[in-house]
C-alpha cells in the first residue's frame, strides 16, 4: 500500500474516485445525531459519484438506515445500505441451503436478512436449528446469549452446527458516548462454548466485496473511523481508506497502527475529502518528515516535533508517516504528548 504518496499533492482524495462507500456509526452519525460537516460532505461527493454506506451495525434493517440518512439529509435508498447481516447471508448460504432453521441472535436487522434468504427464524436451540447467526441490537441478554451457547455446544468439527457472527465490533458510538459492540456479545458465547465464529463483517473482506460488486465500483474510496474494522478490512479488500477523526480510534491509535491497518488518507473532518491533501516531504540530511508546515523527525529514540505547524492535523500526519516509516514499533519510541493531543471531534 502506498501511504501518502507523492503523486498526491494537489489531489483531493476523491479525485479519481468512482463510488464512495462510508462507514456509519462515528462518520456520518453518532447515535441519531449527524457528525459536523459529515452530510454536506457526502452530499457534495454524491453529485459525481456513487455513495454508498457500509455499516457493521446488524440491529436494524437497510431501510430502516437508509430512511434516517434521508432525515439528516443525505440521498439514500435501501439498495445504497450494506449491512453486515447481508454480508452474512452470503456466507450462510455457502453452509446451509435456504429452508432451514436458523437460530438467530439479535434484532430486526438481522432477522429480516435472513427471513428474505429464505430461512426459518427460531430463538431456541430446542428447536435443533441448523446454524447460529449472532449480531448486535441493544435488547440482546442473557438470555438470547445462552440459547446460542446450548446449540453451539458440540464444535463444527465434531459434527457441530455453524456460528455466523455478523461483526465483532467491540465497541459503538452512540449519542451519550462509546457503548459494548457485538464483539463482547460474541466473546461471551465464546467463552462459554470454546468455539470462533466466522465473521461476515469488517475487517472481513466479504462485506466489501458486496459492496463493490453492487455498485460496479472500479475506484472505490473507503471512509472509516476504526483501524481494526474499517481501515484494515479496506486494506484487505484492496480498497483505499480514509480515516476520519470524528469516530473511535484517536490520534494516539493512528499513530501506533501496525501495517495492517494504515490509511491512505488521515482527515480531521469530512471537509478535507474535497481540499488538496497535502504531500509528504522527506528531507535527506536528517530524515524529517514535513505536512504542510509541521515537520517531525526521530532521533535515536525520540520522536521531535521540529516545527508545530498552523493545522494539528498536519502534525498528526507528519508524525504518523515519521513513525511508521522508521519501521519501528511505538513502544520503543518516545513520543512527545503533543502528537498525541486529540482537539478533533468526537462523539
Amino acid at each position: 500500500m502506498a501511504l501518502f504518496s507523492r503523486a498526491q499533492s494537489e489531489r483531493t482524495p476523491l479525485d479519481g474516485v468512482d463510488a464512495v462507500l462510508a462507514d456509519l456509526d462515528g462518520v456520518v452519525y453518532a447515535g441519531h445525531k449527524a457528525l459536523p460537516y459529515a452530510v454536506d460532505a457526502l452530499t457534495e461527493a454524491a453529485r459525481t459519484r456513487r455513495l454508498g454506506y457500509i455499516t457493521n451495525n446488524a440491529s436494524r434493517t437497510d431501510a430502516t438506515v437508509a430512511a434516517q440518512l434521508r432525515e439528516l439529509g443525505l440521498p439514500a435508498e435501501p439498495a445504497d445500505v450494506i449491512t453486515s447481516p447481508q454480508a452474512a447471508m452470503r456466507l450462510l448460504r455457502e453452509r446451509v441451503a435456504p429452508g432451514a432453521r436458523i437460530l438467530v441472535v439479535g434484532g430486526e436487522g438481522l432477522v429480516v436478512e435472513v427471513e428474505k434468504a429464505g430461512y426459518v427464524v427460531t430463538r431456541s436451540a430446542d428447536d435443533d436449528p441448523a446454524a447460529v447467526v449472532q449480531g448486535f441490537a441493544p435488547e440482546v441478554g442473557w438470555a438470547q446469549l445462552a440459547e446460542a451457547a446450548y446449540a453451539l455446544a458440540v464444535p463444527e468439527d465434531e459434527g457441530g452446527i455453524p456460528w455466523i457472527a455478523t461483526n465483532t465490533d467491540w465497541t459503538i458510538p452512540q449519542a451519550r458516548g462509546i457503548a459494548p459492540g457485538n464483539g463482547t456479545l460474541v466473546s461471551a458465547v465464546h467463552t462459554a462454548v470454546g468455539r470462533l465464529a466466522t465473521v461476515a463483517g469488517k475487517p472481513e473482506t466479504p462485506i466489501f466485496a458486496e459492496a463493490i460488486s453492487r455498485f460496479g465500483a472500479g475506484s472505490p474510496l473507503f471512509i472509516g473511523d476504526r483501524l481494526d474494522t474499517d481501515i484494515q478490512g479496506a486494506q484487505s479488500a484492496g480498497i483505499p481508506s480514509v480515516l476520519v477523526l470524528t469516530g473511535i480510534d484517536r490520534p494516539k491509535h493512528l499513530l501506533a497502527a501496525p501495517s495492517t491497518s494504515r490509511p491512505d488518507y488521515i482527515v480531521g473532518d469530512l471537509r478535507e475529502l474535497h481540499m488538496p491533501y497535502p504531500r509528504v516531504r522527506t528531507r535527506d540530511r536528517d530524515g524529517a518528515v514535513s505536512v504542510g508546515d509541521a515537520t517531525v523527525r526521530i532521533s535515536g529514540a525520540d520522536v521531535e516535533i521540529v516545527t508545530e505547524g498552523t493545522r494539528p492535523i498536519d502534525l498528526l500526519r507528519a508524525g504518523a508517516h515519521a513513525i511508521w516509516s522508521s519501521g519501528r514499533a511505538i513502544f520503543g519510541l518516545r513520543v512527545p504528548e503533543q502528537l498525541y493531543a486529540d482537539p478533533f471531534h468526537r462523539p
